[in-house]
């Protein structure tokens, strides 16, 4: 007898509730993707504890928001520098050595925070050196990351991955601010990096788990030259050139994170620190617990666009709030939609880029959603101490809404994207489908 439709089984899931639920199928075909999902999901959860800790403990400091910025400057340039060698080092070597050893590297720096921290005098100096060191290795680890999920899951599979590594994300955006501000609070600073050292450690130990994932045959030694190829293809590639100068473009104008702590000042509410920042991953993760319908989406290029649009718009409306309850309504707003740019972004990536690049496009992906990021806190702390804390918020939105429309107008081909058309997500398809259920199954070694 023929098994009843799952719609149709008591205490089943509503076929409608099932379409939004997100996919799980990367989860269930692939032990290595398993693996480091928690071994995210674990570090991210610390990582947040750090975020919000150094920004606050700059503040304590120095009492100055450029001084807060000026985090993202010192960032900048390892970020650039070893952004792009670190996307080259991922095509040409072992990706899980890369991310070993420097998830490792990370905790060090953790370990040294945390001493700073317990001295009768910290000093602000060692504040900015551990943040230039951790942007390096993070730079480093980041394109093997990324590069590594096209070969433990199935190349259909790549939209639904996406959304579980955000959804991954989010649990620790929301969950590492939140008990941060109470840990900082009323344990103090040193407790915040002392739990993050410790989500470190077990990290390291589920990364030491996963299997071996060497370079490609047609991969380049790390060199000037390497890293110049994987430019070209990126330029020659309009589509994907869009996908990172709107993220770039919306980071840079519209990311209000450096602020945060005088926001919070202004609305006679210090207490909601930590739900600020947990706004963002908050309204990200409800979007990624209804992510099902984004594989359904085919024409990605336009969902970045209107994405990115939305985040501008959400962030000026929440520069212009008087009330910390709607600013905090209007920072998840913000979340959700940049959770839909950054799905179709990954998706957009991982089903077109040759495994033999990867890396090195990983590597400029990288600078694309972390240089924005970087040059947005700078922006923001300089133009708060020159207009305001709020005039630098709402016009930050307001200009990205405008910069990410004029940009759509300049790149059609980002806004004719279609996966199931598009020559390089054919081929690719092509190439992987011989052995992709044999590749995402793999467990680890």
């Amino acid at each position: 007898m023929t098994d009843a439709p799952s719609a149709e089984r008591p205490g089943s899931a509503p076929a409608g509730l099932r379409a939004l639920l997100p996919d799980l199928a990367p989860w269930r075909a692939s032990a290595d993707f398993r693996r480091l999902w928690l071994s995210g999901l674990i570090t991210n959860f610390g990582s947040f504890l750090t975020f919000v800790a150094l920004p606050v403990q700059i503040k304590e400091l120095t009492g100055s928001a450029a001084a807060v910025g000026a985090i993202g400057a010192v960032e900048l340039v390892p970020l650039v520098v070893f952004g792009l060698y670190g996307g080259a080092l991922a095509d040409a070597w072992d990706k899980r050595k890369l991310i070993l050893w420097s998830e490792a590297g990370q905790g060090v720096l953790c370990a040294a925070l945390l001493l700073n921290a317990l001295l009768p005098t910290p000093a602000v100096w060692p504040l900015y050196v551990i943040a230039a060191f951790s942007s390096a290795l993070t730079s480093i680890q980041r394109p093997a990351l990324d590069s590594l999920i096209p070969r433990i899951v199935a190349h259909d599979h790549l939209p639904a991955a996406a959304a579980l590594n955000a959804l991954r994300w989010q649990a620790g955006g929301i969950a590492g601010p939140a008990l941060a501000g109470v840990v900082v609070a009323y344990a103090g600073l040193g407790w915040a990096y002392a739990v993050d050292l410790l989500t470190f450690a077990v990290s390291v130990a589920l990364v030491v788990g996963l299997g071996r994932s060497p370079a490609s045959h047609e991969a380049q030694k790390p060199s000037l030259k390497a890293i110049a190829e994987g430019a070209r293809y990126a330029w020659n590639r309009k589509e994907l050139l869009g996908t990172y100068a709107i993220d770039l473009a919306a980071m840079f104008l519209a990311m209000p994170l450096a602020v945060l702590p005088f926001l919070a000042d202004e609305l006679d509410a210090e207490w909601s620190l930590g739900l600020m920042y947990a706004s963002i991953p908050a309204g990200a993760l409800l979007v990624s617990l209804t992510s099902g319908w984004t594989s359904r989406v085919h024409r990605h290029g336009r969902m970045v666009v209107v994405a990115a649009v939305g985040w501008g718009l959400s962030i000026a409306a929440a520069g212009l709030a008087g009330d910390v309850w709607l600013v905090l309504l209007l920072l998840a707003l913000a979340g959700g939609f940049d959770m839909v740019s950054g799905v179709f972004r990954s998706a957009m990536w991982n089903q077109t880029i040759p495994d033999e690049l990867r890396g090195r496009l990983a590597g400029i992906e990288l600078l694309s959603y972390s240089v924005g990021p970087q040059l947005g806190q700078v922006r923001a702390g300089g133009m708060a101490a020159w207009t305001g804390v709020r005039a630098s918020v709402w016009s930050g939105g307001l200009l990205c809404a405008a910069g990410v429309a004029l940009l759509a107008l300049c790149l059609p081909k980002l806004m004719t994207y279609d996966v199931r058309t598009d020559e390089h997500a054919l081929r690719l398809r092509e190439r992987r489908a011989p052995g992709a259920e044999a590749g995402a199954g793999t467990s680890a070694a």
